[in-house]
C-alpha cells in the first residue's frame, strides 16, 4: 500500500515526507522533485515569499544511484529563510518574541487554539499553513513517475478565478503541461486568462484575496482502480478525501457531478459503445468524470476542486477578537498571496496522482517496478474482449 506522511512548519527548518510502499527500480532525482515544486510556486498573484524561499530539495533515504529500492524514501526541503525564523520557531525551550492573539476568521487559528488549548496561534498556523502541500508535492513527484511507467498521466488546469470562467471543453492534454505552466494563471483559454489577471490586479489593489477552480485530469488511467465493495476503497471517494484535504479546498467535483444533478436520469449518464479497432469499451461523454460504482472505468478522469479566497488579507478587515483580552480587534496580517489557485492545481495533480498511483500498486502489486508493469500489462491483455475470444454459451454453461 503506498502512503506517506509529511513533517515540519511553515517558517520551520524544514519539511519532510516519507513516502512508504513504492516499488524498487523508480528511476528518481533530485531534479525530478525540484521540477514539481517549482510547479508549485507558479501563478500570477503569488506573494513576495515565492521569491524569497528556493525549495533546496535532499533526498535522505530509500533512493541510490538514482533509483528506489523498495524502502521507504525520505525527502528534505529545507527552508532558506530559516536564519530569520531560528528564533521564533526554535525547538529550545523559551518564549516567543511575539505572541499572535488575534486569530483569522477563516483559517484553522482559533479553532486549533481551542482545540489544543494554545495562547499563541503561531503554534496552530505554522502547521495548518498550505506550505506543508510542498511536501506533498514532493511525494507526488514519485507518483507521478510511477503512473508514468504505466502509461498513466496527471494534468491540471484553472477553469475560474475570481468569477471569470474559461470556455468548456478546452481541456490541456499531457503535451500541453507546459504552456498551461506558461500561463500567468495556468489556464488553458488565453481570453480567459487575460480576465483572470485583471481580476486578480483589481483584488490586489483593494488588498484582497480570490478563490477558483482547478480541473485535474487522469489521462491512461486504466479500468478497475477502486472497488465497488466497500465504502473506503471507492475511486471516487478516495479522490474527494484526498483533494478535500488541500488547504482553503472548499468543494470536489467527479465529472459533471454539480450539473448532472439537475438533468434527467436520460441525460445523465454516459453511453456505452464497442471500438473495433482497440478492442475495448467506451464511454462517450465523460459525465461521471471516468469512474463508476467507485471503480475506474478506462477513460479520462476528472475531477474540479474548488478553492475559497484566502484568510489572509493584504488589507486586515476581518473582525474578529483578540484571545487575550476578548476585545473586537481585526486580524493580523502574514504575508500573503492574492490568490493560490494556479498553484493549488498542482497540488491538487499531486493528490490525485497519489491515489491513482497507490489503487494502480493494490491492483497490480509488485516488489519492483518491472513485475508492477508486467502486471499492468497482464491486465490489459486480459481485457482485449474481442468477439472471437468470447467464450461459446456450451463453453459457460455449467459442466460444459
Amino acid at each position: 500500500m503506498l502512503r506517506f506522511l509529511t513533517a515540519g512548519e511553515s517558517h520551520g527548518k524544514a519539511l519532510v515526507v516519507i513516502v512508504e510502499g513504492l516499488p524498487a527500480g523508480l528511476a528518481v532525482t533530485v531534479e525530478d522533485v525540484a521540477g514539481e515544486l517549482a510547479r508549485r510556486r507558479l501563478g500570477f498573484g503569488r506573494g513576495p515569499r515565492m521569491r524569497f524561499e528556493a525549495d533546496e530539495v535532499a533526498l535522505l533515504a530509500g533512493v541510490r544511484h538514482g533509483r528506489t529500492l523498495g524502502s521507504p524514501v525520505a525527502i528534505e526541503i529545507a527552508n532558506t529563510e530559516w536564519p530569520k525564523w531560528e528564533q521564533e520557531m526554535s525547538p529550545r525551550p523559551g518564549t516567543p518574541a511575539k505572541v499572535l492573539t488575534a486569530p483569522r476568521p477563516g483559517h484553522a487559528d482559533l479553532a486549533g487554539m481551542q482545540k489544543y488549548g494554545f495562547a499563541d496561534a503561531r503554534d496552530v498556523l505554522e502547521r495548518a499553513s498550505a506550505r506543508e502541500t510542498a511536501a506533498r508535492v514532493a511525494a507526488g513527484c514519485l507518483a507521478k513517475l510511477l503512473l508514468a511507467e504505466l502509461g498513466a498521466s496527471v494534468v491540471s488546469h484553472v477553469v475560474a478565478l475570481g468569477g471569470e470562467e474559461s470556455s468548456g471543453g478546452l481541456r490541456p492534454e499531457p503535451g500541453d503541461l507546459g504552456r498551461v505552466d506558461a500561463s500567468a494563471v495556468r489556464c488553458n483559454d488565453p481570453e480567459a486568462e487575460a480576465r483572470m489577471v485583471t481580476a486578480v490586479k483589481a483584488a490586489a489593489k483593494v488588498g484582497d484575496s480570490l478563490g477558483g477552480v482547478a480541473e485535474v485530469l487522469g489521462y491512461g488511467v486504466p479500468v478497475g482502480l477502486g472497488s465497488h465493495v466497500h465504502w473506503d476503497r471507492r475511486l471516487d471517494g478516495l479522490l474527494a478525501q484526498a483533494l478535500m484535504s488541500i488547504q482553503a479546498v472548499k468543494h470536489v467535483e467527479i465529472g459533471e457531478g454539480a450539473s448532472v444533478v439537475a438533468r434527467r436520469g436520460s441525460e445523465a449518464h454516459d453511453a456505452i459503445s464497442w471500438d473495433d479497432a482497440d478492442h475495448r469499451y467506451r464511454r462517450r461523454t465523460s459525465r461521471a468524470g471516468g469512474i463508476e460504482g467507485g471503480i475506474s472505468t478506462g477513460e479520462l478522469v476528472v475531477a474540479r476542486v474548488g478553492m475559497k479566497p484566502l484568510a489572509t488579507l493584504n488589507r486586515p478587515v476581518l473582525e474578529t477578537v483578540d484571545v487575550a483580552t476578548k476585545e473586537s480587534t481585526v486580524s493580523f496580517k502574514e504575508r500573503t498571496d492574492v490568490t493560490a489557485v494556479p498553484a493549488m492545481g498542482v497540488v491538487a495533480e499531486t493528490m490525485v496522482a497519489l491515489v491513482l498511483a497507490g489503487e494502480a500498486l493494490r491492483k497490480y502489486g509488485g516488489d519492483s517496478v518491472a513485475e508492477t508493469v508486467r502486471n499492468h500489462r497482464a491486465a490489459l491483455a486480459a481485457l482485449d474482449e474481442t468477439p472471437s475470444a468470447a467464450p461459446s454459451p456450451e463453453a459457460s454453461a455449467p459442466g460444459g
